[in-house]
């Protein structure tokens, strides 16, 4: 996952500011702060849900990356767009095991590609839990996104 935000990072930003502002937003219980936790290498024996947002700043390959957690609760969602500025990249994590909810990622991901002040933002969307039995591979999550957004 950081190799290939790296490089997505690195095309973006090749002759500007080395300090980045990342957003991770998705649904509750995604796994937004398991893998923040996982990016600044600490330790993760109990996540509790994000109620409101968690900040690092996390240094890797000559970028300072300075990444935004904010919680995917239902009631906390219409809050999001109050991080929106000065934002370098939207990282979207989708919980692939959980097929019941792909629904509702796809009406929040719709949301936020209309957002104007989202407008030109790179959006990564992380297909995250993978290792779980059952999961969506990557595809399926992709093609499952594009079906709920364009029928």
């Amino acid at each position: 996952f950081l190799q290939g935000l790296l490089s997505l990072l690195r095309s973006l930003k090749s002759n500007a500011s080395k300090e980045l502002r990342i957003l991770f937003l998705g649904l509750d219980n995604a796994g937004k702060t398991t893998i923040l936790k996982q990016l600044s290498h600490e330790e993760i024996t109990q996540i509790t849900p994000t109620q409101g947002f968690n900040i690092k700043s996390v240094q890797a390959q000559g970028f300072k990356l300075n990444v935004w957690d904010i919680g995917g609760q239902k009631a906390i969602r219409p809050y999001w767009k109050n991080y929106y500025e000065h934002v370098d990249v939207l990282v979207y994590v989708i919980d692939s095991g959980d097929r019941k909810r792909i629904e509702e990622n796809g009406i929040e991901l719709e949301e936020l590609l209309s957002e104007e002040k989202l407008s030109g933002v790179p959006m990564l969307v992380f297909a995250n839990k993978q290792d779980l039995l059952g999961a969506q591979p990557p595809d399926e999550v992709t093609n499952n996104l594009l079906y709920i957004n364009f029928r």
